[in-house]
């Protein structure tokens, strides 16, 4: 098994690499929120399909409308839906409603707060111009467009364009179904019986959190002991997913088996060990086909390494490309020098008076320690071997990502 640590920019890279791009599948546009488009999705239709009015008023041609006042008499009515079927001619004006189709021959629109109507009489008190709050035809789009690329992540606004766009099914990636076991003989799950030496589970469901926030779907197969049997008899509960997702049972203990027990079930280990912190004992491979990725058991470096590995291979399956949100903010209390790992540190942000970002670390950074990453707003990255940092330095914080789906 490879022992030295690697860069994390190398390891994402060989993660990422080894991520197959799952299938497209056909999905009603109704329930295609938050998947992500397998195909360019084309217009079957021209929005609006002919010129309309923008505004309530009166259907006019704008030779009878240069002097005003001017009087013109009513001849029909255009309202959306139902056209008005004959022509404008000298002298006439139909009267119209927003979205309605304009009849042929006019080629303005008067609103009606610019108008008197009296029975079939109406009087005009403003000049017209050619094309004056009509919407042409294909305004938005026209049958045969592009209205979305492929790769593109469905919000509610793309939706409304499919729609419109008359694509009642799109093709999508199929959401990545990823298997999550816990391992180790110290924890339970929350609620359950818990003994004196034992702690409460919390990486399956934080990991499912993070799954579910990515568009794919949890799978979560409990918690192993610390059995060989056991853990081989669960791990093939991963069967038929994209990929499987371990906590704890990495490193270099007695107890940690999950490296021995799935090598001798077919894992090939691509890397183990790299140089981070905290999640340094992350393990990567392939077993039998799905890739594996093998979280440390430590709370905060489980989840701190599923930011950095887990949520851009799921964002990678559907198609896309995951993008870090990182800024500059200024210190507010010194860093040590680094070593050769690069490290994650939980930090609180806030707005000077002069509006700038500033960020401080908290003074423990503890990777078991819950409390701090849930009360922190970013995690300072420090490059390896970063010198020592002062207050008022400049540092590189990555911002928390929100879920997949957004307006």
């Amino acid at each position: 098994m490879p022992t030295n640590l690697i860069p994390v920019a190398d390891a994402l890279a060989r993660v990422i690499g080894a991520i197959p791009l799952l299938p497209a599948e056909q999905v009603p546009v109704a329930e295609a929120l938050g998947r992500v488009v397998a195909e360019t999705v084309v217009s079957r239709r021209t929005q609006p399909p002919a010129n309309v009015s923008a505004m309530d008023g009166y259907a006019v041609r704008v030779a009878d409308v240069k002097e005003v006042p001017t009087t013109l008499t009513r001849i029909g009515e255009s309202a959306a839906g139902s056209a008005y079927g004959g022509s404008v001619g000298a002298g006439g004006a139909v009267r119209i409603f927003t979205g309605a189709p304009v009849p042929a021959g006019a080629d303005c629109i008067i609103i009606q707060e610019d108008t008197e109507a009296d029975g079939d009489r109406v009087i005009v008190k403003e000049a017209g111009r050619p094309g004056r709050h009509i919407r042409l035809a294909g305004l938005d789009f026209r049958d045969g467009d592009v209205g979305i690329e492929a790769g593109t992540l469905l919000t509610a606004r793309h939706l409304a364009l499919a729609a419109a766009m008359n694509r009642p099914w799109l093709a999508v990636r199929q959401r990545p179904r990823v298997a999550i076991l816990a391992t180790g003989d110290e924890i339970v799950m929350p609620g359950d019986p818990i003994g004196e030496s034992q702690i409460v589970s919390s990486n399956s469901l934080a990991l499912a959190a993070v799954v579910s926030a990515c568009g794919a779907e949890p799978i979560v197969l409990g918690i192993a002991p610390d059995d060989a049997d056991t853990l081989g008899a669960m791990a093939e509960g991963a069967t038929g997913n994209d990929m499987l997702v371990t906590t704890g049972g990495v490193s270099v203990g007695d107890h940690d088996l999950v490296a021995k027990v799935l090598g001798e079930q077919g894992l090939n280990i691509d890397f183990w060990r790299i140089a981070m912190r905290p999640g340094k004992p992350l393990l990567f491979g392939n077993l039998l086909g799905t890739p594996f990725l093998g979280l440390p058991g430590n709370p905060v470096s489980a989840l701190v390494c599923a930011l950095v590995f887990l949520r851009p291979s799921l964002i990678a399956m559907q198609g896309m490309t995951a993008t870090d949100d990182f800024r500059q903010a200024r210190l507010t209390a010194p860093l040590r020098a680094n070593d050769q790992r690069q490290d994650y540190l939980r930090a609180k942000l806030r707005h000077g008076k002069d509006g700038a970002l500033k960020v401080e670390a908290f003074t423990v950074q503890d990777s078991s320690m819950l409390s701090a990453l849930a009360d922190a707003d970013a995690l300072i990255l420090r490059p390896p071997h970063a010198p020592a940092a002062e207050a008022g330095d400049m540092v590189d914080v990555l911002m928390f990502p929100g879920g997949m789906v957004t307006f």
